[in-house]
């Protein structure tokens, strides 16, 4: 199993113990507004608020997810602040519009299996509305990121990059190890049972090797075998020049290297093609 996979199990743990705390929690509010209501407003028959404050705390509860996925996409301390903040705006918009929709509809049919006179404005009631889900909702992102970090605090670390690797090649000239960035080789040209490199500081350190067996290495580094004697660095590359025989010059500043016409794929590739 992945790190990515883990921390998604982890948090989607979390998710799922904090479901029944938050139903309860809805629940427990919406029933002190009901009580309340019924100390205000005691003319009012009690099936009103009841019905009430119980289909917006259903509705809530039914909608909590996209509070959290919300939260999965920008926690509260991501960056940049901007994507958060836009993240949690398009959630709060989605939860409010959801739950008041969803309540409406679900108190019209009750009211009405009920025989009750229903009057509720969605248009004009739903900034009002608005407001208040917006209270819930960032308190609920709140909770889900403390719970998170209480729970979880390895899935919303940030994975870090591993630094890129050196640019250098080791080259073993005899008992030493010169660790040579790679844009300070020029080339590499076989001599007997060695290979010289072409330092641009104008070293020539031998490494006992074969050109073919260094070409391997070299090869996916940026270096072009453009001779049976010679590997280049393309990146130094200043100038390809044709010669009357068909094979080209390769300059790499003050060094020249031979490019035979045997070698038609290294021609391409220093020509960009």
């Amino acid at each position: 199993m992945t790190n990515g996979q883990r921390s998604g199990l982890e948090l989607n743990g979390v998710f799922r113990r904090s479901i029944p705390v938050f139903a309860l929690t809805i629940l427990a509010l919406n029933t002190v507004n009901m009580l309340t209501a019924f100390q205000d407003r005691p003319e009012t028959p009690w099936i009103f608020p009841a019905v009430e404050q119980y289909t917006s705390a259903l509705c809530a509860i039914a909608f909590m997810w996209i509070g959290w996925v919300a939260f999965r996409i920008a926690p509260p301390d991501s960056r940049p602040l901007w994507r958060m903040l836009a993240v949690q705006a398009l959630g709060l918009l989605a939860f409010a519009t959801a739950h008041i929709v969803s309540f409406y509809l679900l108190r019209a049919l009750v009211f009405g299996w009920l025989g009750l006179p229903f009057d509720f404005d969605l248009a004009q009631r739903f900034v009002y509305e608005l407001r208040k889900d917006a209270i819930g909702y960032f308190i609920g992102v709140g909770a889900f990121w403390g719970l998170a970090r209480l729970y979880a605090p390895q899935a919303l670390r940030t994975p870090q990059s591993p630094p890129p690797a050196p640019a250098t090649f080791d080259i073993r000239d005899g008992a030493r190890m010169l660790r040579t960035p790679l844009a300070e080789i020029l080339a590499a040209t076989s001599a007997g049972n060695y290979v010289e490199f072409l330092l641009a500081d104008g070293r020539k350190p031998l490494m006992r090797a074969s050109l073919t067996a260094l070409e391997a290495e070299l090869a996916p580094l940026g270096f072009v075998r453009t001779h049976r004697s010679w590997l280049v660095n393309a990146a130094r590359v200043t100038e390809l020049r044709p010669e009357k025989s068909g094979d080209y010059a390769v300059r790499l500043g003050d060094l020249e290297a031979p490019l035979s016409r045997r070698f038609p794929d290294a021609l391409a590739r220093l020509r960009g093609g």
